[in-house]
């Protein structure tokens, strides 16, 4: 499987079709109507179940045209095509976009912090320690699909954590939240870095992806010496 089709497979669970059914989390979501990524050989998409055929043949058609490119901050050639098609579709509804980079990481040796004993790093399995300072949080949800949850616990009650926003069998994408008081600590690279081993540990590639304009994000992929390679651009509702 190429990098881009891992990062595709990896954000959403896919029919025989290739088509989007959902996203890869404990309580999926609808999904992206169109994502198209591109890494430096190859683009690859999807398009959601629920848009009709002729419409998602139109969008397939366009994406074949495009160029590879896994760094560039440019939208794709066809942007304008893809949301015109998908905002007829849906009778007008203004459509809003998600883009960014996608990284992997370099081997564990090379990444700093480490993983529970020392550093104040530590993998947890307890949505309580979660609730008092990140919303949204259910019980059962760390053992669902959000393992491994890796944290920085001040008096009680996590600070800084990284944990999987999406899982597939095969890889795990990032998901990295910082209480405002304890942001520009260094407690972000920390918690990724622990996340990361403990993926692999797992038998999971590791991923890292961000928006384009989240300068917080891209610094913490700047510090762990992370890799681009992939540029996704989604279309969402």
């Amino acid at each position: 499987m190429s990098t881009a089709e891992l990062h595709l497979r990896t954000l959403f669970d896919l029919d025989e079709r290739g088509r989007i059914l959902g996203t890869l989390e404990p309580n999926p979501k609808r999904g992206a109507l169109f994502s198209l990524v591109r890494s430096a050989s190859q683009c690859v998409w999807a398009v959601r179940s629920d848009v009709p055929d002729a419409v998602a043949a139109e969008l397939a058609r366009h994406a074949r045209e495009e160029l590879p490119s896994a760094s560039s901050e440019a939208p794709p050639r066809h942007a304008s095509r893809y949301l015109s098609l998908l905002e007829q579709h849906l009778g007008g509804i203004e459509l809003r976009i998600y883009a960014g980079p996608a990284f992997t990481f370099p081997e564990s040796e090379t990444l700093p912090g480490t993983l529970p004993a020392g550093n104040g790093v530590a993998l947890i399995d307890d949505e309580r320690l979660l609730t008092q300072s990140f919303q949204g949080w259910v019980p059962g949800e760390i053992a669902k699909g959000r393992a491994p949850v890796a944290a920085i616990v001040e008096a009680g009650k996590a600070v800084s954590i990284c944990f999987c926003a999406r899982r597939s069998s095969i890889a795990a994408e990032a998901g990295l939240e910082t209480v405002e008081a304890f942001r520009g600590c260094g407690f972000g690279p920390r918690v990724t870095a622990a996340w990361a081993r403990a993926v692999r540990a797992s038998g999971r590639i590791p991923l890292y992806s961000t928006a384009w304009n989240n300068t917080a994000s891209r610094a913490v992929a700047r510090k762990l010496g992370l890799i681009a390679y992939a540029n996704g651009w989604n279309v969402e509702q």
